[in-house]
């Protein structure tokens, strides 16, 4: 195998490696895009089109140099050729040796240019796949703080609306403790008038006793006046 098929066939080695590694599942998409984000690929960056441009044109002359190869010895449908060759084992086994090389550099060839294809394309996707991993993680943890904002405020308004059934209470209460305290100063006048009442009816009612007393003694002094009167009468 000549340098270049060489080289060929290690960068097909390594573009094998480089999809195992992009598909391996236990590496997630986010790690994947901080080491495309990372210092060195960024350094990189700039010039990773003209490297990939170069390895493309490269593999693409050597594809057609490997199908060019192949066109070349591949004479079975040419009826002279292969007489000819069978006229000479030797040239017809070196001409399937370099057919088979033409061919074997023709599929590492094919298949350099699709994996480099395939891994620009699985790059492509799990940068995609971790920004959008991003977006939503943003989006959750948006939609969990304006979730949060949300019962901060229902919490708000609903000790704000207890507040105002705490003063509305407290209002109630001072009502109701001014009310009391007229009623227990109008009882008390009421036991004051009553007690008063009681006393100017004592009052009243020994005056009337005395009054009653005196006139029954009024009563008997003018029976016994009534009676000298009488026996004086008789006496004439």
């Amino acid at each position: 195998m000549s340098f270049q098929w060489g080289l060929i066939a290690t960068f097909l080695y390594v573009e094998i490696a480089v999809v195992f590694l992009l598909l391996l599942p236990f590496i997630s998409a986010q790690r994947w895009n901080k080491l495309f984000k990372s210092s060195f690929l960024r350094g990189l960056g700039q010039q990773v089109h003209i490297y990939f441009y170069v390895i493309l044109a490269f593999l693409v002359l050597c594809l057609f140099d490997a199908i060019r190869e192949m066109r070349k010895y591949d004479v079975g449908h040419d009826g002279k050729a292969k007489e000819q060759q069978h006229q000479h084992l030797e040239q017809e086994l070196r001409n399937s040796m370099v057919l088979f090389r033409a061919q074997r550099n023709f599929y590492i060839t094919g298949f350099s240019l699709f994996l480099i294809f395939v891994i620009r394309r699985l790059m492509t996707l799990l940068a995609a796949q971790a920004t959008l991993a991003a977006t939503s993680e943003a989006a959750i943890r948006q939609a969990a703080s304006a979730s949060k904002a949300a019962e901060d405020l229902l919490a708000q308004k609903e000790t704000a609306a207890s507040d105002e059934n705490t003063k509305e209470v407290e209002e109630n209460m001072s009502k109701l403790k001014e009310e009391l305290d007229v009623a227990r100063k109008e009882r008390t006048q009421a036991v004051k008038d009553l007690e008063a009442f009681k006393s100017q009816s004592e009052g009243v009612a020994r005056e009337y006793d005395r009054l009653a007393e005196e006139h029954s003694k009024l009563l008997k002094k003018l029976a016994i006046l009534e009676g000298e009167s009488a026996s004086d009468k008789k006496d004439d």
